[in-house]
């Protein structure tokens, strides 16, 4: 049964890594998905709080959200990723 414990424990590391609630994706598809649920960023920004330049930032990936914000953003984009599949996948990013 040792065998059945290692494949466990490999699937619950591999769990973890994809609940990681600071995993952004990369930046061009971030504005894929705002843009796919037809939204600015001003009005995204608005919701989070934050200026339109701040969340540009995040968007492009020039800066990174605080924690307080970053489970929010990362929320935000899976939820968009789960609405719109084909925005993450586009131009051939995976």
């Amino acid at each position: 049964m040792r065998r059945g414990g290692a494949l466990s424990e490999l699937l619950n590391a591999v769990d973890a890594l994809l609940a990681r609630p600071d995993a952004l994706p990369p930046p061009e598809v971030r504005a894929r998905l705002r843009k796919a649920d037809n939204l600015t960023q001003q009005e995204v920004a608005r919701v989070l709080g934050v200026t339109r330049v701040a969340f540009n930032r995040w968007e492009v990936g020039a800066a990174r959200p605080r924690r307080r914000h970053l489970e929010a953003y990362v929320r935000l984009l899976a939820g968009w990723a789960a609405k719109h599949p084909d925005a993450v996948a586009a131009d051939g990013v995976e």
